[in-house]
């Protein structure tokens, strides 16, 4: 085995890249293939990197107009299938929303909060920049 420190960025990326294979390999949707196993580690990726947007939003709205928990609730919902902590985050923001008898969201609720949000976050950007 070579020394890590001389090792160039394409190697290490080489078996970085073999260790997710193999991984996926093994805790995924059992892949029959690299090009499968490859594929579904870039959807994990973008799940996880939309996950994490989401939430910062969430966060973001918490003091800023928006629905903040429920865009949180939506954030760790994508997280929640690749992160097991995103699970039990999920649950206890689930409390804390408005929710019917069944603990659902109602989807007037959600859209509204979205729509209500995107406005607030539209107008203030044109306010800023282009007023």
């Amino acid at each position: 085995m070579t020394d890590p420190s001389h090792r160039g960025p394409r190697q290490r990326f080489e078996e970085f890249e073999q260790a997710a294979i193999e991984a996926e390999f093994e805790t995924g949707r059992h892949e029959e293939s690299v090009a499968q196993a490859k594929r579904h580690i870039l959807i994990r990726i973008g799940r996880m990197t939309l996950g994490v947007v989401v939430l910062v939003a969430g966060l973001l709205m918490l003091p800023l107009p928006g629905p903040g928990l429920v865009t949180i609730a939506a954030g760790l919902a994508l997280l929640a299938s690749d992160v097991p902590y995103a699970r039990k985050l999920l649950e206890r923001v689930r409390k804390r929303l408005p929710a019917d008898a069944e603990g659902n969201v109602s989807r007037p609720v959600v859209i509204g909060g979205l729509v209500i949000s995107v406005i607030t976050v539209s107008f203030s950007i044109w306010w800023t920049f282009f007023r």
